[in-house]
């Protein structure tokens, strides 16, 4: 079994694409199985209000439509799936994951973003591409 970590933000648009991909591997009905990560990104807000922090609001349960719509996509090409959802680093809670599963790869969507957007925001793709120990498979959608 071909075991595959397919990371799902929020964003359903360029998401299918890698699914897409995953569901196009050799024999993927029956060899390729695909976990699908969503990990909502840590955050801390402080005013007048009070201080806020993501772990106050996060929802281990409370999965992104996009999670529904690739499992949906992966489903209907018959791919074994299971789903997975953690707080923290996008970046570094999917190289973690991807360890402590030993997926034999990674699969994920990107965007194009010109070096000063990359350089201003950063870069979940460009960071995993860089960190990560085994094979990562970046799809950029048009």
């Amino acid at each position: 079994m071909y075991r595959v970590l397919l990371p799902v933000g929020g964003d359903s648009e360029h998401v299918l694409a890698a699914a897409d991909a995953v569901a196009s591997l050799p024999n993927a009905a029956d060899e390729v199985e695909a976990v699908i990560l969503n990990v909502y990104e840590g955050f801390e807000v402080s005013g007048e209000g009070g201080r806020v922090d993501s772990e106050d609001v996060w929802n281990e349960e409370n999965y992104p439509e996009s999670v529904d719509i690739v499992e949906d996509r992966l489903a209907e090409a018959g791919v074994e799936t299971t789903r997975r959802r953690e707080h923290g680093d996008p970046a570094e809670t999917i190289i973690e994951v991807a360890a402590e599963l030993d997926v034999d790869g990674i699969t994920m969507s990107g965007r194009r973003r010109s070096p000063t957007g990359k350089m201003l925001f950063g870069s979940t793709t460009q960071s995993v591409l860089l960190a990560a120990d085994r094979p990562v498979t970046v799809i950029l959608d048009e």
